[in-house]
């Protein structure tokens, strides 16, 4: 036996995937799918027949669920499709700073501050599933109302996707 000691450096995640694999064919409407690297909801699917050369094929069309584009692919039904992990959080809103960056609770009490407001404006214009305006936020907070907003994450990314008012400050 040796009697070194050996020190090894903790990665921020314990090797979880940010994307599981799905068989094309069982992938759905309104399910989520990754289309060029991109985490994506699935507005339209369309199945072929099988060919005379393979495979019946699955036509996914899909909306980015960041930036709102549409993207479209074409898989065998029979592969496996990468399916992002997507996780929707209710935080409540403490405070919005002069640069955009909204201080939201945890459920466990603690802060996250690394979040911006929306801004980009044809985004929110795009996003008929998370229509919400920055202005509502915004206007909300300065007249004091108690406002928890939803943030939505996949593959690394985060972003604010909803509102709700839950009434007036007491």
């Amino acid at each position: 036996m040796s009697d070194e000691e050996h020190q090894f450096e903790s990665k921020a995640d314990a090797g979880a995937s940010k994307t599981y694999p799905q068989q094309a064919g069982t992938i759905r409407k309104n399910g989520h799918i990754v289309i060029k690297g991109r985490p994506c909801k699935v507005v339209e699917v369309s199945t072929s027949k099988t060919g005379k050369h393979g495979h019946a094929k699955c036509h996914f069309v899909a909306i980015d669920i960041f930036n709102g584009k549409k993207l479209e692919d074409i898989v065998p039904s029979s592969h496996n499709c990468d399916v992002p992990h997507v996780n929707r959080t209710d935080y409540q809103l403490i405070d919005i700073s002069e640069d955009g960056f909204v201080s939201l609770l945890t459920e466990n009490g603690n802060t996250k501050d690394d979040l911006r407001l929306p801004t980009d404006e044809s985004l929110l214009s795009q996003c008929r599933t998370y229509v919400f305006h920055r202005i509502q936020i915004k206007d909300g907070f300065e007249q004091g109302k108690d406002l928890v907003v939803s943030v939505m994450s996949a593959m690394g990314e985060e972003q604010i996707c909803a509102l709700k008012d839950i009434g007036p400050k007491n």
